[in-house]
C-alpha cells in the first residue's frame, strides 16, 4: 500500500467519524434545548400529580376544609420581615447551554482541528510506512547487465523476467535519436545503453503477449496483434504499441525494472528500428 493510499483512507475515515459525531450533537441540541426538563424532573413531576391526584380521591373537600381550619387555629401569625431585594446578576450561558450559532461554530472549530490533526498523522504514517520494492508494483531487480544480454541472444531475440511480468529486449542503439522525438525520457534511459523493458500485457484486451522467434516479433494468440522486437505496434486490432517501464542500471551493473511506472505504448505507425518480420509468422494478424 503506497503512503498516498494510507493518507486517503484515514482522512476519509476521520471526516465519516466527524460527520456522525456533528449529527448527532446537532440532533441533541435541537431535542434538548437551553431550558428544557430534564428525564429526573420529568418523572419526579408525574409522580408527584399521581400522589397527589391520589390524596384528593381518598379525601372529601370537606374534610380537607376542617384540617385547613384546625391548623390555621393552632398557630400564631407572625408578620413577614421586610427584606431587601437582592440585585440581579445575569445567567452564565456557559450554565444554560449555548446557542445554536455557539454551537455551530465550535463544531467547525473541532471538526476542522480534527482533520488538520488527521492529515498530520496520516502523513507522518505514509512518511513511515515502508515503499512496496522486490515485486512487481514496484522496483524489480532482475540480474545484472552482461547476464541479461547474454540471456537475450540464449533465447533468440528475447529474454522474459516473470518477476517483473516483462520483456526485455535489445533496442538498437543507432535508432535512439529517431526515438528521442516519441519515446519518455524515463525509457529512453534503457535504450541508450540498448535495452528496452516491455509490458507482457497486450494493449488490446490484456491477454499475455508471446515472442514469436521465427518472426522475431511478439504475436498476440487471443486477436492477432503482432509487435516488433521492441514493441512498436505491427498489425491487429491493438490500439497502440506494447507498454513499457523504465530500466534503471547500476554502477555495479546491475539492471532494476521500475514496474511503479507505467509508461503507454508509441501510437500505431511509429516504426523507429525499421524491423520487418524476419521470418515466418506464429499468429496470422487480425482486425477483430
Amino acid at each position: 500500500m503506497s503512503a498516498t493510499s494510507v493518507i486517503l483512507i484515514a482522512v476519509i475515515v476521520i471526516v465519516v467519524l466527524a460527520g456522525a459525531s456533528f449529527a448527532t450533537l446537532a440532533r441533541r441540541s435541537d431535542v434538548r434545548g437551553a431550558g428544557a426538563l430534564s428525564d429526573e424532573t420529568v418523572a419526579r413531576d408525574r409522580a408527584a400529580r399521581k400522589s397527589a391526584g391520589a390524596e384528593s380521591a381518598a379525601s372529601s373537600g370537606a374534610e380537607v376544609e376542617a384540617e385547613a381550619a384546625a391548623v390555621r387555629a393552632g398557630t400564631d401569625l407572625m408578620p413577614a420581615k421586610d427584606l431587601a431585594p437582592e440585585p440581579f446578576v445575569p445567567a452564565d450561558p456557559d450554565a444554560i447551554g449555548v446557542s445554536r450559532r455557539q454551537f455551530f461554530n465550535r463544531a467547525t472549530i473541532s471538526l476542522m482541528s480534527a482533520g488538520i490533526g488527521a492529515f498530520a498523522a496520516a502523513s507522518f504514517v505514509g512518511f513511515l510506512w515502508p515503499t512496496k520494492t522486490g515485486g512487481f508494483g514496484g522496483k524489480v531487480p532482475i540480474g545484472r547487465y552482461d547476464d541479461i544480454i547474454s540471456g537475450i541472444r540464449q533465447g533468440q531475440g528475447f529474454f522474459y523476467a516473470p518477476e517483473a511480468r516483462s520483456w526485455i529486449t535489445e533496442y538498437p542503439v543507432d535508432a535512439v535519436a529517431k526515438a528521442e522525438g516519441v519515446y519518455k525520457e524515463s525509457v529512453l534511459v534503457g535504450m541508450r545503453r540498448g535495452l528496452i523493458a516491455s509490458y507482457q500485457k497486450c494493449p488490446h484486451l490484456g491477454c499475455r503477449v508471446p515472442q514469436c522467434t521465427s518472426s522475431q516479433w511478439f504475436e498476440c494468440g487471443c486477436h492477432g496483434s503482432q509487435y516488433n522486437r521492441v514493441g512498436e505496434k505491427k498489425g491487429g486490432p491493438a490500439p497502440r504499441g506494447m507498454d513499457h517501464f523504465p530500466l534503471e542500471f547500476s554502477a555495479a551493473g546491475d539492471v532494476t525494472v521500475d514496474t511503479g511506472t507505467f509508461v503507454q505504448g508509441v501510437p500505431i505507425g511509429v516504426n523507429t528500428t525499421g524491423q520487418e518480420a524476419e521470418g515466418p509468422h506464429c499468429v496470422g494478424a487480425s482486425d477483430h
